[in-house]
């Protein structure tokens, strides 16, 4: 079944939930930092817009305050609180645009079977944030900057409710624990009821959450801009713990937060550093060097874990960027395996394989026991992947063109490619019962079958 599209506006009086106290309809501008934006999708740059003098201000004054490394994402940062700026215009005038692919690329590209989605939705776009929606008790929920989370059922697409938290949101959306949890940039997290949408409460952290929160345990675990990772009571949203490690001069901005496995939380931080916590008290249980940063400038040096890590019983794995992926002993850290690969997109694991989204626009598989190469996919080179999702006999990942790629676990065939909304899919794409779903940049949701 194939559900219309339908705006939030719309959907808003399908099921008001109401969200509690209000909150500012506009983000203010953030802390600035010296952080390095990878090359996002290429959107038009008009001269004639209104708002193109105050492009040229906010260049100046982050030349002057940052220099060049950092001014892409420091433009970003500072011109938040300016809802008419399209900020991602200004990044593609010093970013590399679309790679281009070469003629028998696209000629091969072409003739793989396509297959239609089971149904698409759309809530508010996210042209300089990444969202992600989450799966959860029969629904998916979607969310974009504009604050609202709609639930749509993971069957029909049927929209079936909306939470207007009446916050701009900055990134999202996580859950566990009976909740949905989003952040803000001004450093707020809200916590719902999963299941009557009701505001259970809200915290207030250091910085900017651009990355999901998520919960375990009686523990919400969320990471903010500045390198921290929070510990907050699932019931008060009360502050339990917090921990900080060293972070370099320069670094990569990362849209991932932490991941949540019995009793431990396992993050990537810049400088390429693996660490696992305890969930109950934030204490350091090991850390581990994914990646050492090598080179003679600070842009060489830039070898930051920017995705989440994956796990098994035996052994955790994280990737870097300009590094190597490496597989660590979960109980104490000892390295098993590392090879060199560069990715801040980040990785898949099932049984047999660890599946790496390369910068380049590459899948390799690596066999997880010892590191060996299995296969390498090079048809999707030139475009930007998102993280790959293993998801029964096969691998999905999308891409900068708004493409879902269904690829073979065994042998790394691309069997069948579907378009979306021509917007790119930075987000990992998420499982459901009989299929699975990725949101674009433009907001779409597409849900494709198994």
């Amino acid at each position: 079944m194939r559900a219309s599209k339908a705006s939030a506006d719309e959907l808003l009086n399908v099921f008001p939930m109401s969200a509690g106290a209000g909150g500012s309809t506009t983000a203010g501008a953030s802390e600035v930092h010296r952080e390095m934006a990878l090359p996002e999708e290429s959107r038009p740059f008009h001269l004639a817009d209104s708002a193109f003098w105050r492009y040229v201000l906010l260049l100046v004054s982050s030349f002057t305050l940052s220099g060049c490394a950092g001014m892409v994402d420091m433009v970003r940062d500072v011109s938040r609180s300016l809802a008419d700026i399209d900020v991602s215009g200004v990044t593609d005038l010093f970013g590399p645009g679309e790679v281009q692919m070469s003629p028998e690329q696209i000629a091969q590209l072409e003739v793989i079977p396509s297959t239609r989605p089971g149904w698409e939705a759309g809530v508010e776009e996210s042209p300089a944030t990444v969202f992600l929606p989450v799966f959860g008790d029969g629904a998916v929920y979607a969310g974009g900057p504009d604050g609202r989370l709609v639930r749509f059922d993971a069957a029909s697409g049927k929209a079936s409710g909306v939470i207007d938290t009446k916050h701009p949101l900055a990134g999202g959306i996580g859950a566990g624990d009976g909740m949905l949890l989003v952040g803000t940039f001004k450093g707020e997290v809200l916590a719902f009821d999963e299941k009557s949408g009701k505001p259970k409460w809200t915290a207030n952290l250091s910085t900017e959450v651009l990355s999901p929160p998520h919960a375990g345990m009686g523990v919400v675990v969320v990471r903010t801009g500045d390198g921290r990772i929070y510990g907050l009571d699932s019931e008060s949203g009360k502050r339990k713990w917090v921990y900080q490690g060293a972070t370099p001069s320069l670094t990569v901005r990362s849209f991932a937060g932490a991941l949540i496995a019995d009793d431990r939380v396992y993050a990537g931080f810049a400088g390429g550093r693996l660490v696992a916590l305890n969930i109950s008290n934030g204490s350091l249980v090991w850390e581990a060097m994914v990646s050492r940063p090598r080179g003679a400038t600070e842009l060489e040096r830039i070898s930051d874990v920017t995705s989440l890590p994956v796990l098994d019983e035996q052994q955790v794995c994280a990737v870097a960027y300009q590094g190597r992926i490496a597989c660590f002993d979960i109980t104490a850290g000892n390295q098993i395996w590392a090879r060199d690969v560069s990715s801040n997109a980040g990785l898949a694991m099932d049984d047999n394989y660890v599946y790496v989204s390369e910068n380049r626009g590459g899948i390799v598989a690596y066999d997880k026991r010892d590191g060996t190469s299995v296969w390498a996919q090079d048809l999707l080179n030139g475009l930007r992947l998102s993280a790959p999702l293993a998801h029964g006999a096969r691998i999905v990942v999308g891409d900068s063109q708004g493409y879902v790629n269904f690829i073979r676990k065994d042998n790394g065939a691309i069997i069948a490619r579907s378009g979306t909304d021509e917007s790119a899919i930075t987000a990992r794409p998420i499982s459901l019962p009989n299929g699975i779903a990725v949101q674009t940049r433009k907001g779409g949701v597409f849900a494709f079958g198994a």
